[in-house]
């Protein structure tokens, strides 16, 4: 007897939150955490390296202490500082892939679990590992706190690709991926008042260590992996999901066929989202990294010494995310506005748009440091658009190896991230000099353009073969949820 057809979802009779909402709510925080941490250490080390936080009778000798240590005041070089900050990123890179690969195999839920647990131990004990091991050993943490966090873009888009029907998949990523947002904002705009507080610069590292416990006791409990797994959901909510995330095509990890690792790097969709990945670091990592020197050297604006103005574009960007949602659902609604359309249409918003505003930057006018501010917080907030477009793309082309597709990607766009800084540092000599940032910001807009423009030309959004290669029999599904055409063209045309 053959098998029975799987029923059409009934999408009128989801609930307005649903079990699928809840685990992109703690998606939401586990991305809050994973950022506050990440960040912490940069406005922990200006307080820490702050000689006016300190008395010169505690500078001297009598120093004070918190949690059986003395709270130090330390007289870091410029380079030194900067391998501080960039040590993150030596560990980051490398456990990207794997990690994305044991979240697909094992699930996400435990991989994310247990490296954010590791990651808080690790922020808990930095200001002992600064008193006993000076710069040396807060790299050497910060590099290892890296390795723990590798994996948790890659499993959060496995857990996604499994929970998430593929027409509300870009708003449950932005939902996920809006946590970036959040955990910088709240990081940048309480460090300030911590370091003022008793437990001075330290306390910027107890307390941000102490929230990955809370958040891991919520995540525990009421987390998994995929929908079946989840004690708490209805059997209509798990039916919905399993029918309409890609036409039942979604395995569980002990039922896929090995990584088709050939078939990935020779599919255009696929090389196309690795470029826009990575010219999409490019760009937004000059914007975070330099903007701020060149709004210094050039206008006279200090943004690091304003916790308003050093958060505003993660506000603005938080804000539009959630903007953009509410417009990708209103297109939705139009039958003929393909999900391709849909996705392309967004990306181009987030970096087009940008790549004008980098250029309109060069040209401000030095006594107009407000209008630079604004179109600098504009650049960054419609970036946002962005994880309608590509940053889900990845979900949309293989569903099955999703968590390793933004693996191999997002280790690809750190290597550029961190290579965007140096050729700008390259790049001007003179930090007064207009004519050499014009130059860095044509740069960052020509990767934008390039970037978009590939993915526009050869991105996909539905499922590539290779996403099942034991499975060829089942139709693949693509974009079912909004046709490329009207119903009545589709009547006309198979008449």
């Amino acid at each position: 007897m053959p098998p029975r057809p799987k029923a059409d979802p009934v999408p009128t009779k989801e609930k307005l939150i649903g079990v699928r909402h809840i685990q992109c709510i703690l998606s939401f925080f586990c991305l809050s955490l994973a950022y506050a941490l990440r960040v912490n250490l940069s406005v922990g080390l200006v307080a820490m390296t702050d000689k006016d936080d300190f008395n010169e009778t505690e500078i001297l000798g009598n120093k004070p202490r918190f949690l059986g240590i003395d709270i130090n005041y330390y007289d870091f070089t410029e380079t030194q500082k900067s391998l501080m900050l960039s040590s993150f990123f030596w560990g980051y890179i490398f456990t990207q892939v794997p990690g994305g690969y044991i979240a697909q195999r094992y699930g996400a839920k435990m991989i994310l679990l247990v490296g954010l647990i590791i990651c808080s131990i690790l922020t808990i004990l930095t200001p002992f590992v600064i008193a006993l091991g000076g710069w040396q050993g807060l790299c050497a943490v910060r590099a290892l706190e890296g390795l723990t966090q590798g994996a948790v873009h890659p499993a959060t888009h496995t857990l996604l690709a499994k929970w998430s029907p593929a027409k509300d998949r870009g708003m449950l990523a932005t939902i996920c991926y809006s946590g970036a947002q959040f955990g910088t904002i709240l990081m940048l705009g309480t460090s300030g008042i911590i370091a003022e507080s008793f437990m001075r610069w330290p306390g910027i590292f107890y307390i941000s260590g102490i929230c990955g416990f809370l958040w891991a006791v919520f995540w525990f409990f009421f987390a998994a992996s995929t929908p079946d797994k989840n004690r708490y959901i209805s059997p209509e909510e798990l039916k919905y999901i399993e029918d309409s995330r890609s036409a039942g095509k979604v395995h569980a990890g002990t039922e896929l066929a090995p990584t088709p690792w050939f078939d990935i790097f020779i599919s255009m969709p696929f090389l196309s989202l690795l470029v826009v990945h990575c010219t999409h670091m490019w760009g937004y990592w000059t914007l975070l990294t330099q903007i701020p020197s060149y709004l210094k050297n050039i206008f006279g604006v200090d943004m690091k010494s304003s916790a308003l103005l050093s958060s505003l574009p993660y506000a603005v960007m938080l804000v539009l995310s959630f903007f953009f949602v509410w417009i990708s659902k209103l297109l939705q609604k139009k039958d003929s506005l393909s999900l391709s359309f849909n996705r392309k249409l967004f990306n181009s918003i987030g970096h087009w748009i940008p790549m004008i505003s980098l250029i309109a930057l060069g040209y401000v006018p030095s006594n107009h440091s407000n209008v630079a501010v604004a179109l600098l917080t504009i650049t960054v907030g419609i970036s946002a658009a962005t994880y309608l477009g590509f940053q889900v793309n990845h979900i949309d082309l293989s569903p099955n190896y999703a968590g390793t597709l933004m693996g191999i990607t997002n280790a690809a766009a750190n290597i550029a991230s961190g290579i965007a800084p140096l050729a700008s540092g390259a790049i001007v000599q003179d930090p007064k000099n207009i004519n050499e940032w014009r130059l860095v910001f044509f740069l960052a807009a020509f990767f934008y353009f390039i970037g978009n423009l590939m993915f526009v030309v050869f991105g996909k959004t539905d499922v590539q073969w290779w996403d099942s290669p034991n499975d060829l029999s089942i139709s693949i599904y693509i974009e079912q949820e909004v046709p490329l055409t009207t119903k009545k063209e589709q009547e006309r045309n198979n008449a």
